[in-house]
């Protein structure tokens, strides 16, 4: 698990494997904009520090390969109380795609709502992101809806998609 003397290698991973992933079908200003709200160190540091939170490093041998973020979410819109976890990122370096490290992550996340008594995962991807979309539903996840995500002042839409547990 991570703490918050991590926060600035999760902040560089952040921006790394969000650039990699989506520089190239997004402007320049709104990858910026978007990098400067949502990973800069102070946003990581809150994030890290909230009890709630869940971060896993992924490493291989000594170098970072990506991480992942849980938190105890419902459902958009859904009443129920603590019965579900949100998968709020599983981000791997490009160069650790396919080593089995987006894996290893999946399964602790899995685990760990488990053993946390969660009756889902929920998470939410960018309809254009066909690689994740393709490991999601390999994992059981399907989509049960969708809604807007603003990435520096573009809306776009994620698919909402869940597994149960």
């Amino acid at each position: 698990m991570a703490d918050a003397g991590d926060a600035a290698l999760i902040a560089d991973l952040s921006r790394q494997t969000f650039y990699d992933t989506f520089a190239g079908q997004n402007t320049a200003e709104n990858m910026q904009k978007f990098m400067e709200e949502q990973f800069s160190h102070e946003q990581l540091v809150r994030e890290v520090n909230d009890p709630e939170n869940i971060f896993m490093l992924a490493f291989s041998g000594d170098e970072p390969a990506g991480y992942a973020f849980l938190r105890p979410k419902n459902l958009p819109g859904d009443e129920k109380t603590h019965h579900a976890m949100e998968i709020s990122r599983i981000y791997v370096l490009d160069t650790f795609i396919g080593h089995g490290v987006g894996r290893k992550l999946m399964e602790e996340c899995i685990g760990i709502s488990k053993k946390a008594g969660k009756e889902l995962l929920w998470l939410g991807v960018w309809e254009h992101n066909q690689r994740a979309i393709d490991f999601y539903t390999k994992w059981g996840f399907e989509k049960f809806s969708s809604h807007p995500f603003v990435l520096g002042d573009d809306v776009q839409q994620d698919w909402l998609m869940k597994k149960m547990l």
